[in-house]
């Protein structure tokens, strides 16, 4: 049994109460390690443990604080095999694809160091000849980072990279279902010698901590990655507060595939955003567009390189894909798959449970295509967060256009086309945050990444994810 304490004011403590949180392994449905499940009293000795370190953190420069980021980052590094087994036994994806993730987080904290260093402010002339306006940045105090199960280093590496070179202390509140590899990434930051307090990790229920991060006017800023039900619920609950706000919320990514396309890199494409990490991504492709002319090749080869996909515990198999995280995802795919069937749709592979003894355990799910889809399906409007997507022929661009934006969501969209006039008219007519056109990576570390509609707002990523954890201040000076 593997058992990790919190950290809080630079020690690995339990929680008051001794109370626990039982962490599961998604590839049997077992029970392999316990954290602290924190209770007001821990969260509360977090965030003043945040308040107290704030002053010396933020006095120190940009180059000081980049210092510990790269060195953070150097330890990362070192220990990615580490950490990638703790994500992947919790989590289910493969080996490499933790191990990938891990690296990435290190990237993040070393490109924040850089970023952090670059925070510049301007002077603006005035009408008076003897007066200067001068605008500076300066942080927004302590921050409280919630991040999802799904990428558990990644997207928490986006919060701590910005608020950190910001200047800010941070409160992390890590998910319940993947809390192993995120306190092992923190742990990583607490031995490069960032002071106490500045970083605080805290294991617990989000409907018990997440109220009173909401709720503490000690807390200035909440960075959120979540459902876009869940999203409501944290906006709402810092209304009282008036804290500043960044959600990066659900989506349900459409893709667009253009007669003219090179078909063999929208089926790779296809098929790696539909189903890496089993679907389990906000940006996961959820449905697919196909014109008409080429709707039989694609769907075709869609299908015979789905199949080609491997399904094992990760953490014992080289594979394609492991497990889901959760149970719940397996229900909502088959709600999906149930639904698209009875209004039409046919199940082109996949749909069910693989067959073996080493699937009866785990939440395991085969990769579906639904094939015939149409916008009466669920498949096709909510976001299925599993191994799930469904494909629907069109027949005109302009058709192409409204069915890709007939969603809440606007997170991203993926573009397959070989015309550079064509590719230009999507990406400005279709409503979302994040266009990829001929790749399907919507998001990279130095550009920003935020959501449009329902898919929430506030930046991650780029320099504007640094200047979420700033605030602006106008200094006008008249010379004497």
């Amino acid at each position: 049994m593997i058992k990790k304490s919190m950290l809080i004011k630079g020690q690995w403590v339990e929680a008051e109460s001794r109370d626990i949180l039982e962490v599961v392994n998604p590839a049997y449905g077992e029970v392999f390690a316990e954290v602290p499940k924190a209770h007001k009293e821990d969260l509360d000795k977090a965030i003043d443990a945040a308040e107290a370190a704030l002053p010396q953190w933020s006095a120190l420069s940009p180059f000081k604080r980049g210092a510990l980021l790269r060195k953070a980052s150097d330890i990362v590094l070192q220990r990615t095999g580490e950490i990638a087994r703790l994500m992947t036994l919790e989590q289910g994806k493969p080996l490499k694809e933790a191990a990938g993730e891990v690296e990435k987080g290190a990237k993040i904290l070393r490109y924040y160091a850089e970023e952090g260093e670059r925070i510049y402010g301007r002077i603006i002339a005035n009408e008076e000849e003897d007066i200067e306006s001068r605008v500076i940045y300066q942080p927004v105090g302590v921050a409280g980072a919630i991040s999802p199960w799904n990428y558990p280093i990644e997207l928490l590496a986006w919060k701590i990279g910005g608020a950190l070179a910001a200047g800010c202390t941070i409160i992390a509140k890590l998910p319940s279902e993947t809390p192993l590899s995120p306190l092992a990434f923190t742990a990583c930051l607490h031995d490069a010698g960032v002071p106490a307090g500045v970083i605080n990790a805290i294991t617990g229920s989000g409907s018990e901590l997440g109220p009173v991060l909401f709720n503490s006017r000690k807390v200035k800023k909440i960075a959120f990655t979540g459902s876009t039900d869940t999203g409501r619920q944290v906006l709402a609950g810092c209304v009282d507060t008036f804290k500043k706000v960044s959600l990066e919320l659900g989506g349900s990514l459409p893709m667009i595939v253009c007669k003219d396309c090179n078909l063999d890199a929208a089926v790779a494409g296809a098929v790696r955003r539909s189903f890496r990490n089993m679907g389990q991504i906000c940006i996961a492709i959820n449905r697919i567009y196909v014109d008409n002319k080429i709707y039989e090749p694609f769907m075709a080869k869609f299908v015979e390189e789905t199949k080609k996909l491997s399904i094992g515990d990760g953490a014992k198999e080289d594979c394609d894909l492991g497990p889901m995280c959760t149970n719940g995802g397996i229900i909502t795919s088959q709600r999906h798959i149930d639904d698209a069937v009875s209004k039409g749709a046919k199940i082109a592979c996949g749909g069910k449970k693989p067959q073996g003894h080493k699937f009866e355990k785990g939440y395991y799910f085969e990769p579906t295509i639904l094939r015939d889809a149409n916008h009466e399906m669920l498949v096709m409007s909510e976001e299925t967060f599993g191994p799930v997507v469904g494909v629907m022929p069109f027949n005109t661009i302009e058709e192409a256009i409204e069915l890709a934006n007939d969603c809440i969501y606007g997170l991203a969209a993926i573009i397959f086309t070989e015309s550079l006039s064509l590719a230009d008219n999507l990406a400005k007519k279709i409503k979302a945050g994040n266009v990829a056109i001929n790749n399907v990576d919507a998001g990279v570390i130095y550009a920003p990444y935020g959501g449009w509609k329902d898919s929430g707002f506030g930046h991650e990523h780029g320099p504007e994810g640094l200047y979420e954890y700033l605030l602006i201040k106008h200094i006008r000076v008249r010379y004497l």
